[in-house]
């Protein structure tokens, strides 16, 4: 299935606006988080850095998603940029635009069921892996890994 794209307000780490249109070709890894969510803290954005640290950049995009669906006056933009600082997460991160419902635009067009959730696109964009709550290192590992040593074909 052709991932949507993303829905964001701002982004931190980055200069310029991120499309999944625009990384294709590479396998983009998505972590969903919300900076108070202790599962995000805890598993999913170490596991995202992990992942940064361990695949090529030139094969492998890791961004990030603030997906806000709670405690939303405590979750602003002011406080992502120093939760970003403090946990040194230096991966593009955007802001999920808030949706009409309770949910965000990006994480209802996902069908996110929660934070942290991770993502994975193959190089043509579509969606390998969605994972909600902790994922093992060595499933995501082999993952990424299978997709880099048999890379998708673009959808006809």
């Amino acid at each position: 299935m052709q991932a949507p794209e993303l829905s964001i307000s701002q982004w931190f780490n980055t200069d310029q606006d991120i499309t999944l249109a625009s990384l294709r070709g590479k396998i983009v890894v998505i972590e969903a988080f919300q900076m108070l969510c202790p599962g995000c803290v805890l598993h999913g954005i170490p596991l995202a850095q992990t992942i940064q640290r361990t695949f090529p950049g030139d094969e492998v995009a890791v961004i990030g998603i603030h997906t806000v669906f709670e405690h939303h006056a405590a979750m602003t933009p002011v406080s992502l940029k120093a939760f970003l600082h403090e946990y040194r997460i230096n991966f593009p991160v955007g802001v999920d635009k808030p949706g009409s419902g309770p949910l965000p635009e990006t994480m209802a067009a996902f069908g996110m069921r929660g934070t942290p959730s991770l993502i994975v696109l193959d190089q043509a964009g579509r969606i390998a892996a969605h994972h909600f709550g902790q994922v093992s290192e060595m499933q995501i590992g082999a993952q990424i890994a299978t997709l880099i040593a048999k890379p998708s074909l673009p959808e006809a």
